[in-house]
């Protein structure tokens, strides 16, 4: 089967101005990765009628798949499905089912319902209805000299939820003749540079079938495997060959062969020995524990995060040493280590962990330099200690110090240290 391309286009305003991010398009194209289409082109235009066309009309003759997010909503400025209409030279009509569905979930919600609600119901005469179990505006689906056009709601949850409910059960049907599968390799540590150099004489011999895709994050990087064939044993086989040969070469690089988060497989192992893990975070504001928590499970064995940022907190609330604080500042090797056997001690966990830095100017009385973090990581016979000096600003210095720390506490707590 020949090669299925897709573009996506992401309508709004907001996202034109930077007031909301956009990351439908990003979601949208890691499901189409998934199932072997390739990515075009992704655009983000403006709530704009004569934009949307023109961009229609471009995509349609590039690509055989067209996405759009956003501009479904019930106001005058949600343009998206007249600019459908105008496109396909179509009326709107009510959809009957739709109809029902708001009444019904409105009433449900004990909230009334008003004309503009109701307007959701209305959609071009031609498309075949995405249903949105999630919410109000329907996604819709057309076909155009030979090209399949898909509009979906701007609201993530249910864009994604019509995604998984609707549109890739129809992709998988429609295009999977062959087999797409893929592999990753979950690196930390080391840059995209440094991985591609010592692996470039096994990615030269990649065939045509197999791609390798670099996805960097702050001092992580996946390596991700993807082919195609007709035949998915014999696939399967070839992926599992090539992602052996490149883990076995990174190896001190390695993490993972799952497509997992670290704060995932950090879990993973703890709940699998029955142990749990306590945070102390100074610099870092909690952040490690939002992570952790986003996990399904975490409770089981994740305790909790102490967030102690000023000397009082570490004092009261970890018994931090006065006199280490006073002499040394909160960001040094004793005061990192002292708020881990803290935690430890004090919610009563098989690991503590502790951090605590300077991520931007303006702290700690200038006793340590700007960048500098100090980490620590006991259970009751260890600890071991890091730092780091990081050279980017606040925002980016403390996503890289929570991607630095899992790392620290995977590597202690699987013994690689």
């Amino acid at each position: 089967m020949a090669l299925v391309r897709a573009s996506i286009i992401t309508i709004g305003d907001e996202l034109l101005i930077g007031q909301v991010v956009d990351t439908n398009s990003a979601w949208i194209a890691q499901q189409l990765v998934d199932l072997g289409i390739e990515i075009k082109r992704r655009t983000a235009i403006g709530d704009d009628k004569d934009a949307i066309i023109d961009t229609l009309n471009k995509e349609i003759e590039a690509v055989q798949l067209v996405f759009l997010t956003g501009g479904l909503g019930p106001t005058s400025d949600d343009i998206t499905k007249p600019a459908l209409c105008a496109f396909f030279n179509v009326p709107l009509v009510v959809n009957e089912k739709i109809e029902s569905h708001l009444r019904s979930l409105f009433e449900r919600r004990n909230i009334p319902i008003f004309p503009a609600n109701l307007s959701q119901a209305e959609v071009p005469d031609n498309c075949q209805i995405l249903f949105n179990r999630q919410g109000t505006a329907p996604g819709m689906l057309f076909e155009k000299n030979g090209s399949i056009i898909i509009s979906l709601p701007g609201v993530p949850h249910e864009m994604k939820g019509i995604m998984v409910d609707e549109v890739i059960p129809m992709l998988r049907k429609r295009f999977s003749n062959d087999a797409y599968m893929y592999r990753t390799i979950m690196t930390a540590g080391f840059g995209e540079t440094a991985i591609a150099e010592k692996i470039k004489d096994i990615e030269s011999t990649l065939p045509s079938h197999i791609r390798l895709a670099y996805l960097p994050a702050y001092r992580m990087v996946r390596l991700r495997l993807t082919g195609s064939g007709a035949d998915k044993n014999i696939l399967n086989e070839e992926l599992k060959s090539f992602q052996d040969a490149i883990a076995n070469r990174l190896h001190e690089m390695v993490v993972s062969l799952e497509d997992l988060t670290l704060e995932q497989i950090i879990l993973n192992k703890l709940s699998n020995e029955n142990q749990t893990i306590a945070l102390a975070e100074s610099c870092t504001g909690g952040y490690l524990g939002h992570r952790i928590t986003q996990i399904p499970g975490a409770s089981k064995c994740f305790l909790g995060s102490i967030v102690c940022y000023q000397y009082s907190a570490k004092e009261l609330l970890l018994g931090v040493d006065t006199t280490v604080l006073k002499k040394q500042g909160a960001v040094c090797e004793e005061v990192a280590k002292q708020m881990a056997f803290g935690v430890r001690k004090s919610l009563k966990s098989n690991f503590g962990f502790g951090i605590t830095g300077l991520l931007s100017s303006g702290g700690d009385d200038n006793k340590a330099p700007v960048g500098t973090v100090w980490m620590a990581v006991c259970d009751e016979a260890a600890v071991q200690t890091i730092k780091y000096v990081l050279p980017y600003d606040r925002i980016q210095n403390k996503e890289v110090a929570a991607n630095m720390s899992l790392l620290f506490i995977w590597k202690f707590i699987n013994h690689s240290l």
